[in-house]
């Protein structure tokens, strides 16, 4: 089963030159350019069957975390059509609905709501959660008073006991420090052995290597090469040096 599409999908974005309205008075009165369209995606195709795990590489403004954002429904293609088949967890953008006046306690089940769960299912997997995370003795301590290192943790602990069909992973194995990434690196490797579709965004080429099935790899937009995961990395590495 496929569970995602891209068809012809395009993706704009304009930026403003000017920051403040005195100087787009004066660039329209001198008629400069005002706004810059930026072609994020372009007439990007492919199908991300049930249980693949993808890696999505290139540099940076290749247009990798839009496609990711474009998947997770949190923007929508300007032309093109995507369908999605299956329950999204974005690992995109983590603690986007923390609260920091709130405990930790608060805050997992404020950002399970937001990411769909029923508080049931929550107070099932609360202790599951601060365990992974590894702030039990902080849980409730307003997370204003966490660093961004346990902010980080909380918030992939809360994601990843979503259960979903596709998760979508930004650079998280960057979160935490190296006994934390290996667990969520053993995390992913359980969500692979169990049938979920994974699509990866990653700068560590020897991860995405060795992680994933096969590899996206984006250029200005478009779609470079599409294939085996090995073969793709190696492309990217030539083209960098």
């Amino acid at each position: 089963m496929t569970a995602i599409t891209f068809d012809s999908v395009h993706k704009y974005f304009y930026f403003q030159h000017q920051k403040t309205v005195k100087e787009l008075v004066q660039a329209l009165f001198k008629r400069q350019k005002t706004l810059e369209r930026v072609h994020a995606l372009n007439d990007v195709s492919f199908n991300i069957n049930s249980g693949e795990t993808v890696g999505i590489i290139g540099k940076n403004g290749a247009g990798k975390s839009t496609l990711l954002k474009l998947i997770a429904g949190v923007s929508s293609p300007t032309e093109g059509k995507i369908s999605i088949n299956g329950k999204v967890a974005p690992l995109i953008e983590l603690g986007a609905g923390f609260h920091y006046e709130l405990t930790g306690r608060e805050n997992i089940f404020l950002n399970g709501v937001i990411m769909g769960l029923k508080e049931q299912y929550i107070q099932k997997k609360f202790h599951d959660i601060v365990a992974f995370a590894e702030v039990k003795e902080f849980i409730d301590t307003p997370l204003k008073y966490y660093s961004s290192g346990m902010q980080m943790r909380l918030a992939f602990a809360v994601a990843v006991f979503t259960n979903p069909e596709i998760l979508l992973v930004d650079e998280i194995l960057a979160v935490g420090d190296e006994g934390f990434q290996k667990k969520c690196l053993d995390k992913m490797n359980e969500f692979k052995k169990n049938g979920t579709t994974i699509v990866y965004v990653s700068h560590a080429m020897n991860t995405v290597a060795e992680f994933c099935d096969r590899v996206i790899y984006l250029e200005q937009g478009k779609v470079k090469y599409d294939g085996k995961a090995e073969e793709g990395v190696s492309l990217y590495k030539q083209n960098i040096i």
